[in-house]
């Protein structure tokens, strides 16, 4: 298409809404990013994106644009967005230095973006509008080569893009750099409220009327601004709390993510480097291709399995044997209680769990509460010892007056997510069921001790899941604190803003699929779903919520143990989606299919076969399977000294 001067563009809505905002919401992102550049925020950063003649106009009229490079690039687990205006070019001729710097948007990282619109107009060039998370937005910025598609093929390989529930043509932008929450509010978490002090951002409603009603635009962004400053201190406010409250189901989010930003890419570079194992990739410009997409082959030809897994877990799984007893328990202790042979106990703990009355003793052990080597003596004045410092801790929260709470918004904000979560977890169970419960109180005083004693982790949706069963098994306060400290030592890293304990796990995964199943793995691929996104609930509270509640607690003392590998439960998300892979591949579930599926798994997986089943698969993989983990991926025992590398969350605690 050929500009013509004659275009004006003072009819489109989403022009004259953002115009207005220009100048300010430059400056305001200068602000916040200070002074960023390419060459020094991003300073060793991969460039993943380039596009040139991209363009933005400062009047109405098409003639008078400011053209320039866009760049999208990443560093870690950031991805930053640049726009350069061109130097010298005959469309920027008139652009004195000084507006050319005024206009450049420099490093702007997706943390701080909230939405992004995509505009398709029937005549004239498509064009995107980033909003930002104070509400205000960057003008159009107009692709006059082409390029939308591969700007969203491309973005989408490294952050979580959602459709709106409000408008087909914008999408919710959930960054790594913080998408922890958002991710919880989709898997079903107790209670879909933000971490942290967010920023006071219009609700997605108001971000849409502000765009998309053409004359009174600064009106209502004014007021939508205004309304929500006066709610700046309440998480449930919060941008993603209005969206994802409405996916409280794995299913609900899976069927309102953008199911087409996912098939784009089907000449795209994965975020997972794979092998592609000979099976090609239909052509996504193919003009059939969108009315193949809607029919279902009646006959599918499903890859056989190329370990014959029955016989797999027949070989190398052994079956599971009675849970550990106190009679037998007593064995491995010598006259002053030491552990005599800690290989052995952890070996027998793994084939066949613990009873229940001995639970509270034996945890303590699995979980490092207790040395293997300490004495009956040495645990009671750890005991003592601990509880007293757990009561001092405890008190450093309950002093605080209401006056001094009001001055300190992380206390309250975390206070507030502690108090919605606890009253909905677990609460079937007897031992939490009921008005005015104590154990949920005490399920809510440690959590609040804790997010004081670890400031940087503080307390993320998902803890008090991981935290139910220990005070369950414990039933005293104290030692069920340090317990779930010991826990949360290896588990830490799950819940990091930039999620990169999920992301690590997830990628292993993806790995040991590919070497354990390569077929699997290549379905994966063809079908955009190499993230793994789909197993995020299991890893992330270790299948909490896929099995009942004593059979949880049977699979995390097998894990504890480290028996064969301190990653087990990846193998067991291994052994699950080769359980399943016939009706995956046979009914060519694509990926929110898929998170359907998986999501209606819960409750309905018998542990022993599937444990059977990850052992066989552990020890088949051996060494191989070893190198696919990369050193430090959690759960892995935490290394001394390292934990500000586990929890170095960026945030400004206090």
């Amino acid at each position: 298409m050929h500009e013509t001067d004659l275009h004006d563009l003072s009819d489109d809505a989403d022009y004259a809404a953002s115009i207005e905002q220009a100048s300010a919401s430059v400056m305001l992102t200068r602000s916040e990013s200070g002074n960023r550049s390419l060459s020094s925020e991003t300073e060793g950063a991969e460039l993943i994106y380039s596009k040139d003649n991209v363009a933005i106009h400062p009047t109405q009229f098409a003639s008078e644009r400011i053209s320039g490079r866009l760049k999208l690039a990443k560093q870690g687990h950031s991805v930053f967005m640049t726009w350069i205006p061109y130097k010298g070019q005959s469309s920027n001729a008139r652009l004195s230095e000084k507006d050319r710097n005024l206009y450049t948007l420099r490093a702007v990282p997706f943390s701080d973006v909230r939405s992004i619109r995509r505009h398709t107009p029937t005549l004239g060039w498509q064009y995107i509008i980033i909003v930002m998370s104070s509400g205000l937005a960057f003008p159009p910025l107009y692709f006059y080569n082409g390029g939308v598609k591969e700007f969203f093929t491309t973005l989408k390989q490294h952050v979580l893009i959602v459709r709106s529930l409000e408008d087909a043509n914008v999408f919710l932008v959930n960054d790594f750099q913080n998408p922890l929450q958002r991710t919880l509010s989709s898997l079903e978490m107790p209670g879909a409220v933000s971490i942290g002090s967010a920023p006071s951002t219009p609700a997605s409603g108001s971000h849409l009327t502000a765009f998309t009603d053409g004359g009174k635009t600064s009106e209502v962004l004014s007021q939508s601004i205004s309304r929500n400053r006066q709610k700046a201190h309440d998480p449930g406010r919060d941008l993603s709390i209005n969206v994802l409250e409405k996916f409280s189901l794995v299913t609900k989010f899976a069927r309102d993510t953008t199911t087409q930003l996912f098939r784009e890419n089907s000449n795209g570079f994965s975020a997972l480097e794979t092998k592609s194992y000979g099976i090609s990739r239909p052509r996504p410009d193919a003009p059939y291709q969108e009315e193949q997409e809607k029919k279902v082959p009646e006959e599918i030809h499903v890859p056989s399995d190329p370990l014959e897994f029955d016989k797999l877990a027949l070989v190398w799984g052994k079956p599971r044997q009675s849970p550990l007893g106190s009679m037998e328990w007593a064995t491995f202790l010598d006259s002053e209680g030491r552990i005599t042979d800690s290989k052995d106990l952890r070996k027998r703990i793994f084939y066949g769990g613990v009873e229940h009355a001995i639970r509270k003793e034996v945890w303590a052990f699995l979980l490092g509460y207790h040395d293997y080597d300490s004495t009956y003596a040495e645990r009671e004045y750890l005991k003592s010892s601990k509880r007293t410092e757990y009561m001092t801790i405890k008190q450093q929260w309950q002093s605080i007056s209401p006056e001094q709470a009001k001055r300190f918004t992380k206390f309250r904000e975390r206070k507030g997510l502690i108090d919605k979560d606890v009253v909905r977890t677990d609460r079937s169970l007897p031992f939490y069921d009921g008005d005015s419960n104590p154990n949920v109180k005490t399920l809510r005083d440690i959590l609040l001790t804790y997010s004081f004693y670890n400031f940087d982790l503080g307390y993320c949706q998902g803890m008090s899941d991981l935290l139910s069963p220990i005070l369950y098994v414990t039933e005293d306060e104290s030692e069920s604190f340090w317990c779930f400290v010991e826990l949360m030592e290896r588990l830490g890293p799950n819940f990091n803003r930039d999620q990169s304990g999920m992301h690590a796990q997830l990628f292993a995964l993806s790995k040991l699929v590919e070497l354990l199943d390569p077929p699997l793995h290549n379905y994966f691929q063809q079908n955009d779903c190499l993230n793994y996104f789909f197993c995020f609930r299991w890893i992330l509270i270790q299948f909490k919520r896929e099995f009942e509640y004593e059979q949880t607690m049977s699979l995390w003392e097998v894990l504890w143990t480290h028996h064969l590998s301190e990653h087990l439960h990846l193998y067991l998300c291994v052994a699950i989606l080769k359980r399943y892979r016939g009706k995956i591949m046979g009914e060519h579930m694509d990926f929110d299919t898929l998170l359907k599926f998986i999501n209606e798994l819960s409750g309905h997986i018998e542990l022993d076969p599937f444990l059977r089943d990850a052992e066989a698969l552990c020890i088949y993989a051996g060494e191989n399977g070893a190198a696919s983990i990369p050193p430090g991926t959690p759960p892995s025992l935490p290394i001394e000294n390292e934990n500000s590398l586990l929890y170095s969350l960026e945030d400004e605690v206090l």
